[in-house]
């Protein structure tokens, strides 16, 4: 377990966030993807299978090498890029003061939201991304090291640009956005579970279960149900996406009216979280 790595990549990211004077991994990763497609897209499966492998070649090729520093400063400081919990509280904050922001966080369309639809989705994009950002890299950093959270980190990055169904993605992006199931599967439960726990709503863990099974992935909606039964809100809904009104079910059975003060409420996290993290993270390493 790397939970010196981890420990100094969590606070790392905590105090200084995304390092700007630098070339962020993720951004690396979504230039090759974007040279694979531009050479050699075709929308099969077997195609989607090279880009996957093409990409984690590519990133073992330039991760491994690092981790024979054996350096936990120096490795600490490298993962730290691949936890995104500043930047996405500080996202999700400036929808408070910026609600027309919220366009560049999520997907559905933005033009005609209404005040509690943009604190909805401020709250759903916090909520989900906890796994994707925090949660999820610090899970694959303690099991398998930097080179386990870059691996995780391309995968959802794969996900992110290809693994959509549509006409364009729908056999290309399959197995990324199957294997990001599959990665996932475990960290999004685990960050349900710490929502319910620091919000001490642990009792309704039955209830955040029944809901986050609804949600059309297989992960998504259980940390945003985990935080709308905590915030006694309900999240999801219809919602627009390229013109076209989807019928999505509902998680919670709170309000349905989200205000700004239920987004800070959802940001309150933080603070419990990182006492959480850190204090996990540093027991970890001393025993």
């Amino acid at each position: 377990m790397f939970f010196d790595i981890a420990l100094i990549a969590y606070i790392t990211d905590r105090i200084f966030g995304e390092f700007t004077f630098i070339r962020h991994p993720v951004v690396i990763m979504g230039d090759i993807i974007t040279a694979f497609q531009k050479r050699f897209y075709s929308d099969t499966i077997m195609r989607g299978i090279w880009l996957v492998f093409w990409l984690l070649a590519v990133v073992l090729a330039l991760v491994y090498p690092i981790t024979l520093i054996q350096n936990p400063w120096i490795l600490g400081v490298i993962a730290s890029m691949g936890i995104a919990g500043k930047m996405l509280y500080d996202s999700v904050h400036n929808v408070l003061s910026d609600p027309q922001s919220i366009r560049y966080l999520v997907s559905r369309d933005t033009e005609d939201l209404s005040p509690s639809e943009i604190n909805k989705a401020a709250i759903e994009t916090y909520a989900e991304n906890l796994s994707d950002g925090v949660i999820a890299p610090l899970f694959y950093l303690l099991l398998f090291g930097l080179v386990g959270l870059f691996v995780y980190k391309a995968v959802n990055t794969l996900d992110s640009m290809v693994g959509y169904r549509n006409d364009r993605y729908e056999k290309f992006g399959k197995v990324s956005a199957r294997l990001d199931d599959v990665l996932n599967y475990i960290p999004s439960r685990i960050t349900a579970i710490i929502i319910l726990v620091l919000f001490g709503k642990f009792r309704q863990f039955k209830q955040t279960w029944r809901y986050g099974a609804l949600h059309e992935s297989p992960n998504a909606g259980y940390p945003i149900s985990a935080m709308a039964v905590s915030l006694n809100l309900s999240l999801g809904g219809a919602t627009s996406y390229f013109g076209t009104l989807k019928a999505k079910p509902y998680f919670g059975e709170g309000r349905t009216e989200i205000t700004a003060e239920d987004v800070r409420a959802a940001l309150s996290l933080r603070q419990r979280l990182d006492i959480f993290l850190i204090t996990l993270l540093t027991l970890g390493l001393l025993l």
